[in-house]
């Protein structure tokens, strides 16, 4: 069956923040000029915001920008913050920092706590209005190139394939979508994105990219216990010393608090578990009376970026560009990015337009990264560009270093430091002790299995496996006998096992796909390499309620 294509002057793979605000900067920009622009916006979640996770503290900068009215529009943007409060634990106690001690990265005066799924719907339907085609449930599975090699667009993924890949008889094969432009929009680590890199080269020159794993449960807690418009902030127990990470706890409307936390993927115990260390961490005696009593709603996990300015490839190449997270423009220092997507977006739309009003296509657009580097945005990410780096060295001399970088410095060193990538950073299991998580108490702490359930997350089992091994010999050759099977620990949805079909019979990695919730840690912490992520069909994976 051949596949049936459609046509637009912009295509936009991916409805995050930064794929839906360009979307809406491009038909801003026709209306403004009187352009007819033909502009359509695929997601591969089942609905717009099922896949959009993240703590989320915005800094309404690039909003008001984008839609300068959005109070007046419904935006569900309601919890200003009201107070931030930042604290280094031990394993029993905590010292909190005075804010007069804190880095303006880590003060949020101005800013909101938001439910990004919410914001990512409400965006959508601003699009919508504005006459752009978005279209959920259509997962971008293949690039497509012209004549001249410059990028024509994408093609969907086949629906109704079995386990070999065969079609079966719900066959429908993909669509193809062309357009003079194509900017992709896919988040953290996009699979699209990194074939972009890979031929284009756009990675010579860049330090590689750096990631943390993010884990987060939205919890409805006492009356009592909820404070609308705090935001706190941890660093130290439980994680070692040298392993970067921290957690969040965002008090929400209505007695919810968003709590979550972040694990550097540099880390090098391969029997660390990052969803281990969120469990344990919300057991701490300053933490653990905010929920006990408390009612869980929903889980999910992601990928994040970290690696700052150096760490960004060349966003540009003919037919097309890279926008948001699957750039890398979040600030780690201020663990924020929605507002750096949402800007990113709004650039690479105005470049898009400019050269659709020059009758031009499918050539590089040279004004999208020629505007950053005039923007607040890249003034805003060189003066936090050394706050990974710096991290590298320890909680408490990272934290010493960075905080002299900001406060005596301005973030105006005149050094940039550099970045290595996560993967590397693995230590072999014979060099490292075992860690003795306990077991979860079901009132705080919890599995990973009833974790999955409340992500809402969905596969059709009978398709081909959308976590592909380059060679599966490695899982047990190198993986199991030298790292002691990591992926069971730093997948936080239980989709890799280790199993044994009968006594005297030899291991062999399971992978339990219908559990992924598409964080895409095991695609960048695989100390191989060897697992690569791809989509699965259309509109599948979590569903997450405004997470």
């Amino acid at each position: 069956m051949e596949r049936e294509s459609m046509e637009f002057d912009v295509l936009i793979v991916g409805g995050g923040p930064s794929g839906l605000a360009a979307a809406i900067r491009l038909k801003q920009l026709a209306e403004e000029k009187g352009h007819e622009l033909s502009v359509c916006l695929i997601e591969k979640g089942a609905e717009i915001g099922a896949h959009s996770l993240s703590g989320a503290v915005l800094d309404p900068r690039a909003l008001n920008e984008l839609i300068p009215d959005w109070k007046d529009k419904g935006a569900p943007i309601r919890t200003a913050v009201t107070e931030d409060r930042f604290m280094f634990l031990s394993e029993t106690g905590a010292r909190g920092v005075p804010n007069a001690f804190l880095p303006a990265c880590f003060q949020n005066h101005g800013n909101y706590i938001v439910r990004l799924g919410h914001l990512a719907k409400w965006l959508g339907e601003q699009a919508e209005a504005a006459g752009i085609e978005v279209y959920p449930g259509f997962a971008a599975a293949e690039i497509l190139y012209d004549e001249n090699g410059a990028v024509k667009g994408v093609a969907t993924g086949d629906m109704g394939l079995d386990r070999e890949g065969n079609p079966g008889p719900n066959h429908q094969p993909g669509m193809e979508l062309h357009a003079r432009y194509t900017l992709f929009a896919e988040g953290c680590r996009g699979h699209l994105g990194k074939m972009l890199e890979e031929r284009f080269k756009l990675r010579e020159g860049a330090d590689p990219q750096t990631y943390g794993i993010g884990i987060k449960e939205l919890w409805e807690i006492k009356p009592e216990m909820h404070s609308a418009g705090l935001v706190m902030h941890t660093a130290g127990w439980p994680l070692a010393a040298d392993t970067y990470g921290g957690s969040f706890f965002y008090h929400l409307e209505d007695n919810l608090v968003a709590v979550g936390f972040v694990v550097g993927l540099n880390y090098s115990n391969p029997f660390l578990s990052p969803f281990e260390e969120f469990q344990r961490f919300k057991t701490h005696p300053k933490i653990r009376p905010y929920l006990e009593g408390g009612k869980r709603l929903s889980y999910g996990a992601r990928a994040i970026v970290t690696g700052g300015l150096q760490s960004l490839p060349k966003t540009t190449f003919p037919g097309g560009a890279l926008i948001g997270d699957d750039a890398g423009y979040l600030n780690a220092s201020r663990i924020k990015g929605i507002h750096a997507a949402i800007k990113s977006g709004m650039l690479a739309a105005e470049a898009a337009f400019d050269a659709l009003a020059a009758e031009r296509g499918r050539d590089e657009l040279t004004a999208y990264p020629e505007s950053f580097r005039t923007s607040w945005l890249h003034e805003e990410l060189h003066k936090a560009r050394n706050f990974k780096p710096l991290m590298k060295k320890g909680l408490w001399l990272g934290s010493m270093l960075f905080g002299m970088d900001q406060m005596l410095l301005r973030g105006k060193a005149p050094w940039t430091l550099h970045n290595t990538a996560d993967h590397l950073a693995l230590k072999k299991a014979s060099e490292c002790q075992p860690i003795d998580y306990p077991k979860p108490d079901g009132v705080v702490s919890f599995d990973r299995l009833s974790s999955v359930f409340l992500s809402n997350t969905n596969h059709e089992e009978e398709q081909p496996c959308h976590l592909q091994l380059k060679d599966p010999a490695v899982a047990i050759r190198v993986n199991l006998e030298q790292y002691d099977a990591p992926e069971q620990r730093y997948c936080p949805a239980g989709v890799y096992e280790i199993v044994r079909d009968g006594e005297g019979s030899a291991p062999r990695l399971q992978i339990n796909a219908q559990n992924c919730v598409h964080c895409k840690t095991c695609d960048i912490k695989d100390p191989t390499q060897n697992i690569n992520w791809v989509v699965p069909q259309g509109g599948e994976g979590p569903i997450y309620q405004g997470m």
